[in-house]
């Protein structure tokens, strides 16, 4: 089993995606499981075979230990490192080529929780990816696309897995504002330039700076755009991470 970790900040679409990639597999005949890592999700849109809510629950922990969401969700974390067999044992015991791994909202509940380190080694980490959803909203301002792009290098560096970058609700950009951030990942001196086109106000500056220290350690490169909405993209991830785990075609699927 190879296991997909589905990483953004809340509202990037995390939770969509799991569900319409599922259904791509589905259709495709490539078996696979969905795995909800958020104790308080209200509701996802996909079934998922394995939920955490079925041994934590948000509102539960609130109560038993007078907390708010927030002191909540951390307790949360860390109870799923104490109860990290009951978690694994259950996604074991499904014979399957992928497991969807829907991540919480918050963004660093996942990415910079020791909880994370211990979920992620105990599921096996040489048989893992992050699949990095970068949100339109953020990205469509060539500071606001620094900003998405430096988090996404510090969630790779701080889980060490591959990973690679997905643009999540693509449709919802317009045409030449869709072209422009699609050619940002691809083409960093058209991001330079943008940048420049800026006043030099404080932001801008330190933009620039990012971009300087992103661009020598390789953070740019190819994207997939995504979108759950129409169902585009999925191909595009599906053969992505197959470079990540087989260098190539998946062998294992006929």
């Amino acid at each position: 089993m190879k296991n997909i970790y589905f990483v953004g900040t809340a509202g990037s679409g995390k939770s969509s995606l799991v569900q319409s990639y599922k259904e791509w597999l589905d259709l495709n005949g490539i078996d696979a499981i969905t795995v909800n890592l958020d104790p308080g999700a209200d509701a996802v849109p996909y079934i998922a075979d394995v939920d955490i809510r079925e041994w934590i629950d948000l509102q539960d922990v609130m109560d038993e230990y007078a907390l708010g969401p927030n002191g909540a969700q951390i307790v949360c974390a860390d109870l799923m490192a104490m109860n990290i067999d009951k978690l694994t044992d259950a996604i074991d015991s499904f014979k399957t080529n992928y497991a969807l791994i829907d991540t919480p909202g918050q963004l660093e509940l996942f990415a910079f929780r020791k909880s994370s380190d211990v979920l992620i080694d105990a599921l096996g980490k040489e048989r893992s990816m992050t699949v990095f959803l970068a949100d339109p909203i953020l990205c469509r301002t060539s500071n606001g696309f620094i900003s998405g792009m430096m988090l996404s290098t510090i969630v790779q560096f701080r889980l060490r897995m591959p990973m690679i970058t997905a643009l999540s609700k693509s449709d919802i950009l317009e045409e030449d504002e869709f072209n422009k951030v699609m050619s940002w990942f691809t083409d960093p001196d058209a991001l330079y330039a943008d940048i420049l086109d800026h006043d030099t106000d404080p932001q801008t500056i330190v933009g620039m700076e990012l971009f300087k220290a992103m661009e020598n350690i390789g953070t740019f490169g190819d994207t997939r755009a995504v979108s759950s909405k129409m169902s585009f993209g999925m191909e595009e991830l599906y053969a992505a991470s197959q470079q990540c785990f087989f260098g190539g075609d998946d062998t294992e699927v006929n």
